[in-house]
């Protein structure tokens, strides 16, 4: 049963706003209502709380019209002693003001905003008094985005933690008025305040000043900073997880977060790693491992510097830290050669974590390294595989399980050695995302993959007929020779799941050189929103037989100057007409994100690619690849495992671009 609120003034004027005619992310905010009355009732309080979340602020970038009427009612409850979730309503609030005060384009945001986040604010400061520290605390949040209220919101914070007996409150402040700075330069008493704190204050102070001077004023470079951080962080102790004045449960969490505060220091948080790989507690380390990480994906010169630091934990004696090196090592690629020996040592032992175990032998496998087929074998043939049967691509550092096509595909050279106990796990697969995994594997090792066609043509008959046939294409003139017409052709007349239509018709024109099937369900795409990436591409391969629609190619050109539509058109205009005149301007269009600092993506990568197989035609991209070649921080999107392998890649399609130029 719903327990009434402490003060009936809280809910004044609910039911007398037009919810319905308001909206959150989802369509109507007709249920607001009754979220907010949730609040009250301890045994739903979360739930609404996750609710509003969800609907109201969703992954932010908007605010809603639902959000300014809301915006009274988070934060009254915050403030009654009676609510359960009182600090996940601020951390709500919190996310609310970032985005209505900072990160939204004006367009996104509501006309309402601005006044009630304005009417908020009175109560949101007087929850710095408030008896509950982890209030206290969490208010903070919210109000280290009132920049435009910054001198009195900061004056504020000030008093607070001058009368603040908790440490990681007083913390938390720090940092508020650090975001303060950030958004109002002017601060110059809070700049003066963070100074004094980051050289006298409690460790934890000191920590939340530097961060936050380095995060308002980044040009402003004090070799002070890293010395404070270092011996902050070399002593911080975490006796009691979650009751301790750094914000986080342990060093693996702080180490990162600190480093981040540095942004473009390259050499400030490479010397911060150095210094924590050797520290005598694990969680240390780990926070080193993901800040070395993180540099790693960032930079290109820290490789040499780092990278031995690192390999000197695969023997750690924490598991997941042996198992985090190895990944690093492994994200590396070949620059992790000469830590070989250590990757081949870890597979194997009884002392040594089986999913360490698989994160060395994908590393030893993306090296070539023959040390890594025994233990390939051995989980081919075993109860255990080891490796996820989908690829995963997520920011961040966790350590999701690597997947069997990113382990096998580097390893075509060495099929014949792995074909036998590939093909018996496929005859023995009863899950059909094996099927596929493994199918999928044959198709990434193409020609190699010849002796398994009388395999793959028995899966014809079953759900992963559409990557059997996939890889069948793949082998190419062995496979087609074997497969038997009139059974393809039934097979994409009457396909067993519909999203595999366009699949198989394509798949049978590589097989059998009949496009016809496939130009009957891709041809409707160039009227279509989507889909016409797919038939310009396969226009493209049928090369000059496709010349009659090559003006609707031409006609799509102007559409887009950047992603996968340009890109295919370009392309598929030179594999039709043979001519460069219009594929080159396309293709150096998708240069631009390397031109103006961005980063670039799987597209511009492709692009290089393709502008290797023109040749000089294309050597106007000359200049733009050499300073992808001289250039430091990887030009690709960092913070994540899949960075230095495209940045690898991007700069190998760079060389070989470079050479077919001539130049």
């Amino acid at each position: 049963m719903t327990s009434a609120p402490s003060d009936p003034r809280t809910l004044d004027g609910l039911d007398r706003t037009d919810w319905a005619a308001l909206k959150h992310v989802y369509g109507s905010a007709v249920e607001v209502p009754r979220w907010v009355r949730d609040v009250y009732a301890p045994e739903r309080a979360d739930d609404a709380v996750e609710e509003m979340l969800t609907s109201v602020y969703h992954q932010g970038g908007q605010i809603c019209s639902a959000a300014p009427p809301l915006l009274p009612y988070l934060v009254a409850m915050a403030a009654d002693p009676v609510v359960t979730v009182r600090r996940e309503l601020l951390q709500l609030v919190g996310s609310l003001a970032r985005v209505g005060c900072w990160e939204a384009e004006r367009q996104f945001v509501d006309p309402g905003w601005s006044a009630a986040w304005t009417g908020a604010l009175p109560v949101l400061l007087t929850l710095l008094d408030d008896s509950d520290p982890g209030v206290r605390r969490a208010v903070a949040q919210p109000l280290s985005h009132a920049a435009a209220e910054a001198e009195a919101v900061s004056e504020a914070l000030w008093a607070r933690s001058d009368a603040e007996p908790n440490g990681e409150v007083r913390s938390e402040l720090v940092e508020a008025a650090g975001k303060l700075l950030l958004r109002a330069p002017g601060l110059t008493s809070t700049r003066d305040r963070l100074r004094d704190i980051a050289g006298q204050g409690s460790p934890a102070e000191r920590l939340a000043a530097v961060t936050a001077l380095r995060r308002a004023l980044p040009e402003q470079r004090d070799p002070e900073h890293l010395e404070t951080v270092v011996s902050v962080l070399r002593d911080a102790r975490f006796d009691e997880p979650g009751q301790n004045e750094w914000g986080f449960r342990n060093a693996a969490g702080l180490v990162p977060w600190t480093a981040a505060a540095f942004g473009p220091d390259r050499e400030v948080r490479t010397e911060l790693s150095l210094r924590l790989l050797g520290h005598p507690q694990a969680g240390h380390r780990t926070g080193a491992l993901r800040t070395a990480a993180e540099v790693l994906s960032t930079w290109r010169s820290p490789v040499p510097v780092l990278l031995p630091a690192v390999a000197g934990l695969l023997t750690d004696p924490e598991p997941e830290n042996r198992q985090f090196a190895a990944r690093v090592l492994g994200m590396c690629g070949e620059a992790a050669r000469p830590w070989a020996d250590g990757l081949a040592a870890l597979c194997t032992g009884d002392e040594v974590s089986a999913d360490a175990q698989d994160t060395a032998v994908w590393a030893l496998a993306r090296l070539g390294d023959r040390r890594c087929l025994g233990p390939v074998v051995d989980r081919l043939s075993g109860g255990r595989l080891g490796f996820a049967l989908h690829q995963s691509h997520a920011d961040g550092w966790w350590m999701y399980r690597l997947a069997l096509l990113d382990t096998l595909a580097p390893l075509a050279g060495c099929a014949d050695e792995l074909l036998d106990p590939l093909l018996r796990r496929l005859a023995a697969a009863t899950l059909k995302d094996e099927r596929r995994a493994l199918c999928q594997v044959l198709t990434a090792w193409g020609r190699a993959a010849a002796p398994a066609v009388p395999e793959l043509l028995s899966l014809l008959d079953t759900d992963a007929a559409v990557w059997a046939l996939d890889a069948l294409a793949a082998i190419g003139p062995a496979a087609a020779d074997a497969v038997p017409r009139p059974r393809l052709r039934a097979l994409i007349d009457a396909p067993a799941e519909n999203f595999a239509v366009s699949r198989l018709r394509v798949a049978y024109w590589r097989l059998t050189g009949d496009p016809q099937p496939a130009l009957d369900v891709l041809l409707p795409a160039f009227d279509a929103p989507w889909g016409r990436e797919e038939v310009v591409g396969f226009l493209g391969e049928l090369g000059p037989s496709a010349a009659p629609y090559a003006e609707r190619i031409r006609a799509l050109l102007p559409e887009h100057k950047e992603g996968w539509l340009p890109l295919r058109c370009g392309y598929a205009l030179w594999q039709i007409t043979g001519r460069s005149s219009e594929a080159v301007p396309a293709l150096l269009g998708l240069l631009n994100p390397l031109q103006q600092g961005r980063h670039a993506y799987r597209a511009t990568i492709t692009a290089v690619h393709r502008l290797a197989e023109i040749g000089p035609p294309a050597a106007a991209a000359a200049p733009a690849l050499r300073a992808v070649l001289a250039a430091d921080e990887r030009p690709v999107r960092h913070g994540g495992w899949e960075s230095v392998p495209e940045d690898d890649e991007l700069c190998g399609a760079a060389r070989a671009a470079l050479r077919a130029f001539g130049t």
